[in-house]
């Protein structure tokens, strides 16, 4: 075998190992921050042992490292250009893939058409104080990094949490990334409530890779 196939042999396993939505959606979870095995697993809504085996064909081929705690196996991304990957991936798939481009157009565009606050424009509004910027993933995830600035809202919690929140800004939400449903979600029942609101155009990973602040330490929205 030549020294090329066997290069693109090794790429075909990384290409293999990705040939699943479920590994897809670790990574996903994955890219917010590490995470044991038992908290993936009830993210991804699958049993324990078919979490691990996706983790393990993952591990494989390199594209997440694990770590024994205790009792616990504790997994992340191997390094950031595994964000890139993925972000590579859902990129083509946008402009190639006719199944992609229906649903993006379907569920996604069916519900918010409006432009996303971008980065730049997201710090420069919040400096001037014209924004309220909501993490409407769960705690735990906001706990392990999310935006300078942000209130942590849960989904479930935002309608409880609506009459805590300026009436007078504009609510901008994120979640986990350019696809997640909680921020059209989150933005959807915002505006039924009569609130001007938008999405961030990303999530935590693309801050996080845009070479942006990320806190750590959790912050309760009041």
């Amino acid at each position: 075998m030549s020294p090329k196939i066997q290069l693109f042999t090794a790429f075909a396993a990384v290409a293999r190992a990705l040939g699943n939505p479920h590994r897809l959606d670790l990574l996903e979870y994955l890219a917010q921050g590490e995470k044991p095995v038992e908290a993936l697993a009830l993210k991804a809504d699958l049993s324990f042992a078919n979490a691990s085996q996706h983790l393990q064909a993952l591990k494989r081929v390199g594209l997440v490292e694990a770590e024994r705690r205790g009792k616990q196996i504790v997994y992340r991304l191997a390094s950031d250009d595994v964000h890139d990957l993925l972000a590579a991936l859902r990129q083509v798939a946008e402009r190639h893939t006719a199944q992609a481009q229906a649903v993006i157009e379907d569920y996604f565009h069916a519900r918010d058409r409006l432009e996303e606050v971008s980065f730049v424009e997201l710090e420069r509004r919040l400096s001037d104080g014209l924004v309220t910027l909501l993490d409407v993933r769960p705690p735990d995830e906001f706990a392990d990094g999310h935006l300078p600035g942000a209130l942590n809202v849960p989904l479930a919690d935002l309608s409880d949490a609506l009459a805590a929140l300026p009436a007078d800004r504009e609510i901008v939400a994120y979640c986990r990334g350019p696809w997640c449903v909680l921020a059209f979600q989150a933005v959807s029942l915002l505006r039924t409530r009569g609130r001007l609101a938008r999405r961030l155009d990303g999530g935590l990973p693309e801050w996080r890779r845009a070479g942006r602040t990320v806190v750590t330490a959790s912050v309760s929205p009041g």
